[in-house]
C-alpha cells in the first residue's frame, strides 16, 4: 500500500454526515434540506452545521428561498466539491484495494 495513503483523505468530507451529504448531491447534483434532513436522519441544527461546514469548504452551494410563504433550503454541489468527492473517493478505492482477498494472508505491520 503507498505510504501515508490515508493522510490524503479528505478531513471535511470523510466525517459521516458529510459523507452522506456529498454522496447524495454527487448523485443528484442538488437536494433539498428536509430530503437531506430525512436520508441521513440528521437533526435540523446538526444537518445545518454540516452543511456550512462545506459551504464553507466552496464544496457546496446554499441558496434559500420562499416556496408558498414557506423557507426552502437547496444545497448544490459545487464543481470544486464534486473533484473533492470523487478525490476522495478515490483515496477510498485504493485503501480498498489494498485489503486481502478470500484465502489471502494479511500483509503483516511493524
Amino acid at each position: 500500500m503507498e505510504e501515508k495513503i490515508f493522510l490524503k483523505l479528505d478531513k471535511i468530507i470523510h466525517q459521516k454526515a458529510r459523507l452522506g451529504v456529498m454522496s447524495i448531491l454527487a448523485t443528484g447534483g442538488e437536494a433539498d434540506f428536509g430530503y437531506l434532513k430525512k436520508q441521513l436522519g440528521l437533526s435540523d441544527g446538526n444537518l445545518s452545521t454540516h452543511l456550512s461546514i462545506l459551504e464553507k469548504a466552496r464544496y457546496v452551494e446554499i441558496k434559500k428561498m420562499f416556496v408558498k410563504k414557506k423557507p426552502r433550503t437547496i444545497a448544490r454541489l459545487t464543481e470544486k466539491g464534486r473533484k473533492a468527492f470523487l478525490d476522495h473517493m478515490d483515496v477510498l478505492e485504493k485503501i480498498i484495494e489494498t485489503i486481502p482477498g478470500k484465502g489471502e494472508e494479511p500483509e503483516k505491520r511493524r
